[in-house]
């Protein structure tokens, strides 16, 4: 079992791109904000069924953070791994591990989810809320 796979347990693959990596060569510290929402929107949309086109509730970005332990770059496979920390009235806390073999990148995610007209803070939605507890983290 890997690190990914016994601490998150929602995972996907993320293939890195060529226009991924920076100068430097490895991947851009912001292209790991991108992997953060793939992640997050994908669990929500076939776990959660959240509708990112018509639905009446969306997901907005209150805070996130990264922190970076260790290089990847194209052509790597990545694997991210998502967990839950917290759930409120209208708010989630998320956990992502971004992986190559071993941790490169560790994030901090909170969505509050919002009247798509208004943008008005409501309650997560019973299926949403179902899928969250589902990867929440008990330890």
């Amino acid at each position: 079992m890997t690190e990914v796979s016994r601490d998150y347990p929602f995972v996907m693959s993320i293939a890195t791109r060529w226009i991924d990596n920076d100068i430097y060569g490895h991947v851009n510290n912001v292209v790991y904000y991108a992997y953060f929402d793939t992640i997050i929107n994908r669990f929500l949309i076939d776990e959660g069924g959240l509708d990112i086109k018509t639905g009446d509730v969306i997901g907005v970005c209150a805070e996130s953070r990264c922190k970076y332990v260790r290089s990847a770059s194209f052509p790597d496979a990545l694997e991210a791994g998502l967990r839950v920390a917290q759930i409120g009235t209208s708010s989630v806390t998320y956990e992502i591990g971004i992986f190559e073999r071993e941790l490169c990148a560790s994030g901090h995610f909170v969505h509050v989810f919002v009247d798509r007209k208004t943008r008005k803070p409501t309650a997560i939605p019973e299926t949403i809320r179902t899928a969250l507890e589902r990867i929440r983290r008990t330890a």
